[in-house]
């Protein structure tokens, strides 16, 4: 029987505006996990919520499998789980319990268990991995079994890095470390440096994944099948609102070789019509693009993707190897067309970085698609205004809207945390509610959501009516017939934003 059960807490159901466009993931940071536990020699299993209907079925994988160990080990590759969504963290409070009640060790690691680690111990967990998990899991696992007998050598509790765990008072590692919680310590020892060597690493456990559902779903929703690759870990950019628990301010690449093997492997094996690569910076090393492009050539183990880029980074060689490697959809953290918010988000960049990278892309036959955030403290009207015009005159293929949100261990938390109120998480990714005293209140940003998607929507719908004529009469027909649908939309949006925008300061506007 396995030794561990592998899971997370991030259930798509629970997401409905998630659910709706149904283009889901398996849990790629669990993967890696339950991989290297193999390699050291674990029998493993997973559980995986992406797909499933609620936390019986958790309940009912801990009652086949009888694991001695409950790993709950978040997705650091997927977004939402920086996030913190409210509904994904009761769901874990859940499975924490459940497995208790199975008699289960509770192993935890996450961006939101290592911000709230008290919450989760507070709910029965046992230990909690900080920052990277896997070299620390092992070695918990080693002292935690004995090794078969072996006790020499291995380290104690307080001497495994990157480890936090319940104890009835503190040790002398504790110092700089410990938190008391009224009911017990926790001890937090020492971070664990980050791993360096990704290449290092096996390969995700593919083989614990239900491949066949999420192509299924994937064809009957979409038409072509994709799966989800990982070339790096971390981001060494400093803009000051983005959150990193898990590894900080350092950014580590696999090489182009090993990326290409698993790459082919896949290609092989699962047969996918395209691959979303969910780094954070796609290829940032320099000549780590062209490298890739040439090795996927030689290999043929090309599979169309998009991935994330900086727009102070696409240059024209960059965006050259990025369409000879197969990519054909960049998405770009623009954030704002106003200079004066990227400046106060520390993003490092410009607005004419954005503009000369939707064109560099779009010139090599590219699609771009912008991330966009509105509610930036000190964001005016004007500065609404200038977002509104750079996707006008940028026109992205798809864009992606959220209104700023405050993650603990960030500058931007630590600037408005005294406006918290008593909800500081989303329940779910379309919950898009303002956690501080933003610029404007809420409802200004629920109807400014609306109206930058009408406008887009129909600015790309007389795009491909009058555009590629090998879209067909039909499609053509219907995305000009979406024209004065999004244009009454957009003007009954407009209007209610400037009533709104009239009854504020005019420091505002």
């Amino acid at each position: 029987m396995p030794d561990l059960l592998f899971g997370q807490s991030y259930y798509l159901r629970f997401d409905p505006k998630l659910w709706a466009a149904m283009q889901p993931y398996p849990p790629l940071g669990t993967l890696y996990a339950a991989s290297y536990a193999r390699s050291k020699g674990y029998m493993v299993a997973l559980f995986d919520a992406m797909l499933a209907g609620s936390e019986d079925e958790w309940a009912d994988a801990l009652d086949k499998v009888k694991p001695r160990f409950a790993c709950i080990f978040e997705d650091n590759f997927n977004y939402l789980s920086k996030m913190c969504l409210l509904r994904m963290r009761e769901a874990a409070f859940k499975m924490i319990e459940m497995a208790k009640a199975r008699g289960c060790v509770v192993i935890l690691c996450g961006a939101d268990m290592t911000d709230h680690a008290d919450l989760y111990f507070g709910h029965g967990a046992d230990y909690i991995l900080l920052g990277e998990g896997e070299h620390t899991l092992g070695e918990l696992l080693d002292t935690l079994t004995g090794r078969s007998g072996q006790t020499q050598g291995l380290p104690l509790l307080d001497q495994i890095l990157g480890l936090a765990y319940k104890t009835p008072e503190p040790s002398a590692a504790d110092s700089n470390f410990g938190i008391w919680n009224l009911e017990f310590w926790i001890s937090r020892n020492a971070r664990r440096p980050d791993l360096r060597d990704l290449d290092s690493l096996p390969f995700p456990a593919w083989d614990l994944v239900d491949i066949p559902r999420y192509r299924k779903l994937w064809r009957e929703r979409h038409g072509y099948y994709s799966m989800n690759l990982v070339t790096t870990r971390g981001c060494p950019y400093h803009c000051n609102w983005c959150a990193k628990p898990i590894w900080g301010q350092r950014y580590n690449s696999r090489s182009p070789e090993n990326v290409v093997a698993e790459m082919k492997w896949i290609k092989e094996n699962f047969h996918p019509d395209h691959v979303w690569f969910a780094d954070d910076i796609f290829g940032l090393k320099p000549g780590w693009i062209e490298r890739f492009a040439a090795l996927i050539r030689e290999a043929d183990a090309a599979i169309p993707f998009k991935c994330l880029q900086r727009a102070d980074l696409v240059t024209e060689t960059v965006a050259a190897a990025l369409v000879a490697a197969g990519c054909h959809t960049v998405w770009i953290g623009a954030e704002s067309g106003s200079q004066k918010i990227l400046d106060a988000m520390e993003k490092g960049g410009t607005v004419e970085d954005i503009y000369n990278a939707a064109r560099r892309l779009n010139k090599v036959g590219i699609e771009v698609a912008f991330f966009l955030q509105f509610g930036y403290p000190g964001e005016s009207w004007d500065d609404v205004q200038l977002t509104l015009k750079m996707v006008r005159e940028c026109l992205p293929d798809d864009i992606g809207i959220s209104v700023s949100y405050p993650l603990p261990g960030t500058t931007f938390y630590d600037r408005v945390k005294m406006e918290l109120g008593p909800k500081q998480n989303w329940i779910d990714s379309g919950d898009l509610a303002m956690l501080y005293r933003g610029p404007y209140p809420q409802e200004f940003y629920r109807i400014l959501h609306g109206r930058v998607h009408h406008e887009f929507r129909m600015r790309r719908a007389l795009s491909l009516s009058n555009g590629d004529r090998r879209r067909g009469a039909v499609k053509r027909a219907r995305a000009l017939a979406s024209v004065p649908y999004h244009l009454a939309g957009m003007i009954r949006a407009e209007a209610r934003l400037r009533h709104a925008a009239l009854q504020l300061p005019t420091s505002n506007l």
